[in-house]
This record gives structure tokens, sequence and C-alpha cells, in this order.
């Protein structure tokens, strides 16, 4: 099961591992074929969160041609019933008919079994302890399309992934780590083109590593996890929003205006998510680490900051120097709702 959150597929092969196929996805017409075989073949990716359910429509060929925004409405009927409407809307904003869906993907917070296609634990949506046969019921409820569910930060990897790839026109962005900067800290891993999510579906879970036992206790029961340094909520603690706007936006203001107790916390930040960046190189050896989550939304001076810290523990280390962390690291894709992508890209089951 998969234990993430922002943060069930039907696997062909060993568990933990599935050939998402990022690289041929859509390159030629026809390549999302429905189980009936049935051309042309679209597929539908969800990202459902806590307030909003994001969806985007991908063409045979791969590219985002409609996306819609809707808000959730929780507990399971809610949920349902919001997954069916917003993938009603997103067909209809593309000109496609429901009979040329190949698939649906869902992204979605809370323990999710990715085989059986249940969710349960998903607290911000309204589902608890009893699992809720998530793919079944939307199945059902669009007149048998297929449909897959994943968790949140899995397909936000996979999503990244394709968009980089499609853009840039190199493979290599198949090899990732999605690193979600928000409430909490995790990550997604695509390996070679292969989803990563481990045996117990922890894999990625960088911000229950104590870095510092001393420190805080974090949630997770252990003390001085890398969460308690590196993430959305850790920036509000040292940094509480003064004037309305989101935290880390006040943070960067005040730091950029000279505020020297700002300008210790963002470097205080900075240099904990270049660690992070840091244990996912050294433990995985990905080619790109792609910043997301809500504390990425400050943008190019986020990602000027943490990779201004890589150079500078870089410096200490001509092992560290030799692997050019900074340039590893970029910004996810804004142009299109990146985790719908992904989920969109899990849905073709190919």
């Amino acid at each position: 099961m998969d234990s993430k959150s922002g943060t069930g597929t039907s696997d062909q092969g060993e568990p933990g591992k599935r050939k998402v196929g990022m690289g041929k996805v859509g390159k030629r017409k026809g390549s999302a074929r429905s189980e009936t075989g049935r051309e042309p073949a679209y597929t539908v990716g969800l990202d459902i969160g806590g307030t909003k359910i994001l969806g985007a429509l991908l063409d045979p060929e791969g590219e985002v041609v409609g996306t819609v925004r809707r808000t959730t409405v929780h507990g399971a009927d809610g949920l349902v019933a919001g997954a069916a409407a917003a993938v009603r809307d997103v067909i209809a904003s593309g000109g496609v008919e429901l009979v040329h869906l190949a698939g649906v993907g869902l992204g979605i917070p809370g323990i999710v079994d990715h085989r059986s296609g249940t969710v349960k634990h998903a607290v911000n949506l309204g589902v608890h302890d009893d699992e809720l046969a998530l793919a079944e019921l939307l199945s059902d409820e669009l007149g048998g399309v297929p449909v897959v569910v994943e968790n949140d930060l899995n397909v936000a990897a996979v999503g990244a992934a394709h968009v980089l790839e499609r853009s840039g026109g190199e493979r290599d962005h198949e090899d990732l780590a999605f690193l979600a900067l928000g409430t909490g800290l995790a990550s997604g891993l695509v390996l070679d083109g292969q989803l990563r999510r481990g045996v117990s579906g922890a894999a990625g879970e960088i911000g229950h590593i104590p870095v510092d036992p001393l420190g805080p206790e974090c949630s997770c029961g252990q003390r001085g996890c890398l969460e308690r340094v590196a993430s959305g909520k850790a920036l509000e603690a040292a940094w509480p929003s003064r004037h309305g706007k989101p935290s880390p936006v006040e943070l960067f203001e005040a730091a950029r205006a000279g505020d020297q107790a700002a300008i210790v916390v963002k470097d205080r930040f900075a240099e904990a998510t270049a660690s992070a960046v840091r244990l996912l190189v050294l433990t995985t050896d990905v080619r790109h680490v792609v910043l997301g989550g809500g504390v990425a939304q400050l943008g190019a001076e986020l990602l000027d900051a943490v990779q201004d810290a890589l150079r500078e523990q870089a410096k200490v280390s001509p092992f560290l120097g030799s692997l050019k962390l900074a340039e590893r690291v970029q910004l996810a894709p804004t142009h299109v709702p990146v985790a719908a992508v992904g989920a969109a890209v899990l849905g073709r089951r190919n």
C-alpha cells in the first residue's frame, strides 16, 4: 500500500514497479488503446486534493487537450460523484465522448492500494478507516471505463517526467524525483522510466528521515525529521504569516527587503531543502530533482536559493562537487496540472 500523502493500478510485473512508458506514450496515433480496441483513445487524469480537483485530458499522442478545476466534495459519495463530474467536464472541454476514453487515472492522498483501487485514511477528503473502493465505484459511474488509483505524489512524479520529456525532447527526464514541498515533505520517484513505489509504498518518504536526534518531535513519532525543517509547515513555524499572505511569500519578501532575521530563516530553509535534494541524489542518483508543492510556487527565487545552498555545500567536498547537484534541480512545470497529467498517463494502462 502507498502511504505517502501530499501529497489501484492493475500492475503487470513485480509489485512496486510499473513501466510507465513516458517515452512511448502517445508518440504514434492510437497508442492509447481502449479495452475494446476502439480508437481514437483518450485518457483523463484527476488530481484530487482537499479543496479542489484538477483534471487533464490527454489525446492519443500524449498532448494535454483539456483541463478542468472543480471544488472537492468530501465523503465517499461526494468524492465519487465529484470525480465523475470532473471527468465529464474535462472530456467535454476537449470535445471528446466518454466512449473514446481508454481509461481514467486518479491521484489521491491517503493510504492507496493501487492493486485493488481502494483508498482509506484520506482524512482531508472525508475518507477515514473504511476502505473506499474508489476505482470500482467511479468506473461504474462512467459506464465501465477502466479506472486506476495512485498516490498523489507518484502521479506528480509521472506527470513531471511526461511533461518535461515532451517539452525538452530528452528521454533522460524519465529519471527523476519529484520533491513536494507542501505541508509535509516527501517525494515521488520515476527511475529509468519506472514508477518506484517500494515494497510497502514508502519509497520517497524522505521527510521522515531523522537529521537531528535532539530535534523536535515529529508527527511520525521520531525526533528531528527532515520534514520539521524543510516543509511548508516548518516555514510557517519559523516565520508565521503577519500580513495575510502565505508564510513563504512573506518570508521571501522580507528577506528581499533586507530583514536580517528573514534572511537567516530563508537561508536555513534553503539549506534544509538542499539537504533533501542531496539525500535523493545520493540514494537514487536521479538525473533530475523537480521541486513542486505549495512552497515551490515561489518560483525562481526559491530555485536560486536552493541551488546556491547546494553549491555552498559542495565546496567542502570534491565528491559532492563532482555530482553537479545544483544543475540537477529544477521547478515543476506550471503551465499544466502536472499531477493530473501523471494520473492520465497511468490511466493509459500500457
